[in-house]
């Protein structure tokens, strides 16, 4: 054996567990990046590019449209906080999920596998495909909502389309994943072009912005309806799949499996997630700053469908294009948001349950089950039920946050299964106190709406 083979199995404690039926974690594209052994950091930062800005991607999803339109609409930029707190709370969670994955050769759904009974273990499959139906569901709203928007497709019409896009995924991944990294950050871009034009349209007061963002109110938490949608902003923002994903995809890069090779891994994934979790923050704050100008302040309080911003954005702002280029930005979003949940069902339903079926079938199985509530609703309730429907998939989102966030912290703190790669104790203090607010703010959701 030699000494790299040695090093690369005392640094993983669980390798020694590892059942001969366990595949790496997507195997067809794991290890598969060269990293470049020397040289400028730049190229070594360059080859880490992808992931990050691919779970990016769920931050700034359809999902997080309806809950930023209509938190700036209905309370102006007081829940810009909620945003910048969401993203900093993303920012360490993504960082530890890019940890376990780098440090043990693992996903987290491999590593609840290993670690946690079968019952426990059923219950996080069952907890995260819930998240993926429901995170596919507001893609499918979004997607639909832009198809009409822009050519004037009928929303029914629109989300049936969407089954189309598994094909776009499936033909991108047999390209490589550099060509499906590509296509994200492609689309990225054309959001955030987007948005920065809307931003400097807007004209918002930097001094209310700040203040706004780094001062919270005590309204967030007393208001129902403002904590209903503050709940919605850190289910939009947190996606609790996207802690499976990146866990799994940091492992496409070929680094050196020895210690040295994994910290210099895990600082240049940590880098790459952190940039492009601050892309996601301005392109949620501007879909918040942009209502909270455009309908609080000129009494259109009411918007909170994507529709009616559409129609109001351009005559408000004074732009002839800005409805146009909303819409573009919306339609990019749902796009890109098929990449990140079609590779996390797969990397879930791998990792817990060692099952593998065609990409093509999971793709159209789990955009089957988000179509037919969407279409149902539509038929009945109209576009407003959509947009009803669109919010509440968000706070499903957030139902599910504890069940991926406990574990992750779980792990990442113990240093049996991390072995030096362990976080530190304030590290994981802070990481728990993470947990404790999202598990606060679930429950006092719930208690509110139960108790009416």
């Amino acid at each position: 054996m030699s000494d790299a083979e040695a090093a690369a199995i005392s640094s993983s404690a669980w390798r020694f567990d590892r059942p001969s039926d366990e595949q790496p974690s997507l195997r067809e594209v794991n290890a598969s990046i060269t990293v470049p052994k020397t040289g400028v950091w730049f190229r070594r930062l360059f080859a880490f590019i992808g992931p990050g800005y691919m779970v990016s991607v769920g931050y700034m999803d359809p999902g997080n449209w309806a809950t930023d339109l209509a938190g700036g609409a209905q309370f102006g930029c007081t829940l810009l906080f909620v945003i910048m707190l969401s993203n900093l709370m993303a920012i360490l969670l993504q960082a530890l999920a890019a940890r376990l994955g780098i440090a043990t050769g693992r996903d987290l759904a491999q590593a609840c596998r290993a670690y946690y009974p079968r019952p426990v273990n059923f219950l996080l499959w069952i907890a995260c495909e819930l998240a993926i139906i429901a995170c596919d569901l507001a893609e499918v709203i979004g997607t639909a909502i832009a198809l009409q928007l822009l050519f004037g497709i009928p929303l029914i019409g629109g989300a049936i389309l969407t089954a189309l896009d598994a094909f776009l995924v499936l033909l991108l991944m047999n390209r490589g994943f550099r060509y499906l990294e590509a296509f994200v950050i492609a689309l990225l871009i054309i959001i955030f072009g987007c948005f920065a034009i809307q931003i400097f349209v807007a004209a918002p007061p930097a001094g209310t912005i700040l203040h706004s963002m780094f001062v919270p109110s005590s309204e967030i938490v007393t208001n129902p309806t403002m904590l209903y949608i503050a709940i919605g902003i850190i289910g939009a923002t947190v996606m609790p799949h996207n802690l499976y994903l990146h866990s799994s995809i940091v492992q496409t890069r070929a680094y050196e499996r020895t210690d040295a090779g994994k910290r210099d891994a895990i600082k240049w994934a940590t880098t790459d997630s952190t940039i492009a979790l601050i892309l996601a923050l301005f392109v949620n704050a501007s879909i918040l700053i942009v209502a909270a100008v455009a309908f609080h302040g000129t009494g259109h309080q009411d918007v909170a469908e994507i529709g009616q911003a559409f129609e109001l954005l351009s005559p408000l702002l004074g732009l002839s294009i800005a409805s146009i280029l909303f819409a573009v930005a919306l339609l990019a979003s749902g796009l890109n948001s098929t990449v990140t949940a079609t590779l996390a069902g797969q990397i879930v339903m791998e990792g817990f349950l060692r099952l593998r079926i065609p990409q093509w079938a999971r793709r159209l199985l789990t955009r089957g089950i988000a179509i037919v509530p969407v279409v149902i609703v539509t038929a009945f309730y109209g576009e407003k039920g959509t947009a009803q429907l669109l919010v509440f998939s968000q706070v499903i989102l957030s139902m599910q946050l504890p069940f991926a966030v406990v574990p992750l912290v779980q792990f990442v703190s113990d240093k049996k299964k991390m072995g030096n790669f362990a976080i530190p104790r304030g590290v994981a203090a802070l990481a728990w106190m993470v947990a404790a607010i999202i598990l606060t703010l679930n429950f006092k959701l719930l208690f509110d709406t139960f108790a009416g």
